[in-house]
């Protein structure tokens, strides 16, 4: 099933500026609050949808990655732009967003449902490059990458404590991971909400460290990450593998993974946009008789006909043996620029020959050469 526009989910134009942004997700997220809606679960996938929403158009590259190859350009390689496994995540997420409704948890409701907003710990986002050649992104590819990486501690399951009973629950918070003071103002009564200042927000404060990972939950280890790059990529774009980053301390939310496409150069094929342009060469006698020669294209070698009196600078077309469009369908083509080789240098027979030819009208120039149709002319249409 195809994602939605994300402007579309937030109901905004794409023009829109982060404050119009950040004012039509708020009302989508308090429309569509789980402790508004208990039980409801359309409701609960329309907020996790707009807090996706919000977080690509919110971040000013991943909108621009967005708005220029749309869902693929975050989440091609598998997972999606935001990929909220659950409303926990969220929270821990636009905590700051919730908290300007000025109360506990959001909005005065939601403190009781999942431990007061106790903080979820958000593992760091990896980077990684990963070259293909042309073969490779015109057709899509599956790449294995090892990457070295925080993966939750196997001694003690990530939890960061030794044993099941490792853990105690904070005796300042009882576990809720927030306090909450209460204010009297010449406004009125005034409350605040903040993370627990003993436990960090956990809820939970470890009495028995793991001796593997000493507290953290997490060590440094080697994993083999399967991704699916998608064809129609180019230099420099970056694809969004989520969860696949480094793992957070004692559980909680793990980073992504980014990629980050670089793109070999072919050896003879010449890359614009989704269109393949390559040079080919011909020898004067192929070019004045005609010929059937064989080209490169990402598919193998082809044979096309080369038809009599072909002129330097022709162009031919050959549709759909470009390269797929990254975000939607069609391919571009490619693009045969003919050109005439002139040899270096001639025996004393071929001076004869060719100087035996300049006295024939048909090996002078006429006006088409640099008129219309002529060479100047087709590069200019082309380039136009």
């Amino acid at each position: 099933m195809s994602k939605r526009d994300y402007y579309e989910i937030l109901g905004v134009s794409k023009s829109a500026g982060a404050d119009e942004i950040k004012k039509a997700y708020r009302k989508l997220a308090l429309k569509y609050h789980p402790d508004r809606n208990p039980g409801d679960k359309e409701a609960e996938e329309s907020f996790k949808e707009a807090a996706e929403a919000y977080e690509v158009l919110s971040d000013s590259q991943k909108r621009q990655r967005y708005d220029q190859f749309g869902h693929a350009g975050l989440g091609g390689a598998g997972g999606g732009a935001g990929h909220f496994t659950n409303v926990d995540d969220i929270f821990s997420h636009f905590g700051d967003i919730f908290s300007e409704f000025g109360f506990g948890g959001f909005g005065g409701f939601g403190s009781s449902r999942r431990g007061s907003g106790r903080r979820v710990n958000k593992g760091s986002n990896l980077r990684v490059k990963v070259s293909l050649n042309l073969e490779e992104i015109a057709k899509g590819v599956e790449k294995k990458l090892k990457v070295n990486k925080y993966t939750a501690c196997d001694e003690c399951s990530g939890t960061g404590a030794r044993g099941s009973n490792g853990y105690e629950t904070c005796s300042t918070c009882h576990g809720a991971g927030q306090v909450t003071r209460i204010a009297n103002t010449m406004l009125g009564r005034m409350q605040t909400t903040a993370a627990c200042p003993d436990c960090g927000g956990e809820g939970k404060i470890i009495k028995d460290k793991c001796l593997k990972c000493h507290g953290e939950g997490i060590i440094k280890a080697e994993e083999i990450i399967k991704i699916n790059i998608p064809a129609g990529v180019g230099e420099g774009m970056q694809l969004n593998v989520a969860g696949k980053g480094n793992a957070a301390r004692r559980g909680g939310v793990n980073g992504d993974l980014l990629v980050l496409i670089e793109e070999k150069k072919h050896p003879e094929l010449i890359r614009d946009g989704n269109d393949l342009v390559y040079p080919l060469y011909l020898s004067f006698p192929q070019a004045a008789l005609g010929d059937t020669v064989e080209i490169p294209t990402v598919d193998g070698k082809v044979k096309i006909k080369i038809d009599s009196g072909t002129q330097p600078g022709k162009i031919l077309r050959l549709r759909g043996k470009g390269l797929p469009e990254v975000n939607g369908y069609g391919k571009g083509d490619l693009l045969v620029n003919i050109n005439v080789w002139v040899p270096n240098k001639l025996s004393r027979d071929e001076q004869k020959l060719v100087e035996k030819m300049t006295e024939s009208d048909n090996f002078k120039p006429g006006p088409s050469a640099a008129g219309e149709g002529g060479f100047f002319e087709r590069m200019r249409n082309y380039f136009e």
